[in-house]
């Protein structure tokens, strides 16, 4: 049996169409028609397709709400395409952002990989130890989307969480706009995509409880991209310690019986 699908939409004929385009690639689907009957219908799905304009409940609640039963991957598929309105989109919680109208091509591609990603991770049992990256007081699990800090869960998406592992992975490299989105979305970069890069960044920061403008785990490079901020390490070099310790340094000079003391202000940086 494939993966099961739900589709939300106020618009019968659309809802059709996806419907059979999904049930080509060989997925089971179902259809609500408002964001109350996708609340209901969530919490047995491997991913909801998800309109926002709709009565009753628009997308944008129907997708907090989703939430708190589910961490299966969420697709808008709206015509609402302005800036603000994607953001509000992964804000509540969506993994990502479809326009109408829209290629059969590219839904099915998006699909595909939100579903890839979601079918991997989900149902995973506890980490063992060799499974984890413990950085600063964050553990992160390699094989499940289970993240701690301070032994308290942090409830991310799975979007979040896998920017989160991928740059925990590599705290070194800097990763540009363009190879986050490649690999975490495995579709084509397109400009658009950065400002989806940049939702999923600050909500991130927001969860792990981070002042935007003091980033703690992911930094900014600017003009370049991101990384992990890696926990600095105690300075070896004795006399560079002394020197970061004791910004000032007296020393002493003999001439002619008198003894000066010249100061010298050293400033590390």
């Amino acid at each position: 049996m494939g993966s099961r699908i739900l589709i939300v939409d106020d618009n019968q004929e659309i809802r059709e169409v996806v419907t059979v385009l999904l049930e080509n690639e060989g997925y089971e689907v179902e259809e609500a028609g408002d964001g109350e009957a996708a609340v209901a219908k969530a919490e047995d799905m491997d991913l909801i397709i998800l309109d926002v304009m709709m009565p009753k409940m628009d997308g944008f609640k129907a997708c907090r709400q989703i939430r708190e039963v589910t961490n299966a991957p969420i697709l808008f598929l709206t015509a609402k395409t302005m800036d603000q309105d994607k953001a509000l989109g992964f804000s509540s919680g969506g993994d990502d952002y479809l326009a109408k109208p829209f290629s059969y091509n590219e839904l099915i591609a998006r699909v595909k990989a939100l579903l890839r990603r979601y079918c991997i991770y989900k149902g995973k049992e506890e980490p063992q130890e060799g499974d984890q990256i413990i950085m600063h007081d964050l553990i992160i699990s390699r094989n499940s989307n289970q993240v701690k800090k301070k032994e308290e869960a942090v409830n991310l998406t799975e979007m979040e969480y896998q920017i989160l592992l991928l740059l925990a992975d590599h705290p070194k490299k800097i990763f540009s706009n363009q190879e986050l989105y490649e690999a975490i979305w495995k579709g084509p970069y397109m400009y658009s995509a950065n400002n989806t890069i940049m939702v999923h960044i600050r909500n991130l920061r927001k969860k792990l409880g981070v002042d935007p403008q003091n980033p703690v785990y992911i930094k900014t490079v600017w003009g370049k991209g991101y990384r992990f901020k890696k926990k600095k390490k105690p300075c070896r070099n004795k006399k560079k310690a002394y020197l970061q310790a004791k910004p000032e340094i007296y020393r002493y000079r003999y001439t002619g019986g008198s003894c000066f003391r010249i100061t010298v202000r050293v400033f590390i940086f």
